[in-house]
């Protein structure tokens, strides 16, 4: 781990205007465009709304593809993403907005992907503590499409934007959506 970058204390993600699925996320000196949820962002998040939830939160670990790419330099806890990996999307679950391991043909958000979207994955502690069933889950910041067309309510960016951030990310970081 590089431990000669400090860590952010704070970062902020602001819509861009003119387009609410697009923003911008400031940390320190670094400025970088970034794709929002479909629904831009909402103060009052619902399961299946599209929207990116208004608040501050806190980066829990990092996912990363370790058979696509080496383990970037971060200071937050980092775990390799296997075929198992899933996360939880079923209000009805009590496993609801967390981390599960799946067998073939068994539910929930796949984390290892064919394309390149969760290749990097930066868990937030959105609707963690406590977790309320319908209010929202997988809010990450990952990889975003080619064109940056808008995710389902996390916030993501290029890979090369998500490598600097990564240096200066560490679990005291707030991260303030809105």
């Amino acid at each position: 781990m590089n431990r000669r970058f400090r860590q952010l204390s704070t970062i902020r993600v602001k819509p861009a205007a003119g387009n609410p699925c697009r923003g911008w996320l400031t940390a320190g000196q670094l400025t970088i465009p970034v794709a929002l949820g479909r629904g831009g962002i909402l103060a009052n998040k619902r399961e299946g709304d599209g929207g990116t939830p208004r608040g501050s939160f806190r980066p829990r670990r990092l996912w990363w593809r370790g058979d696509r790419h080496s383990r970037p330099h971060t200071l937050l806890p980092a775990r390799i993403i296997t075929g198992a990996d899933a996360w939880c999307e079923d209000p009805g679950d009590r496993h609801y907005n967390q981390w599960i391991r799946r067998g073939d043909g068994e539910g929930g958000d796949r984390l290892k992907r064919d394309d390149q979207l969760y290749d990097f994955i930066i868990e937030i502690d959105h609707n963690t503590r406590p977790r309320i069933a319908g209010r929202g889950s997988a809010v990450f910041l990952h990889l975003a499409r080619d064109n940056f067309g808008p995710t389902a309510g996390c916030v993501s960016m290029t890979k090369s934007a998500m490598l600097q951030l990564l240096r200066r990310l560490g679990p005291r970081t707030r991260i303030i959506i809105g």
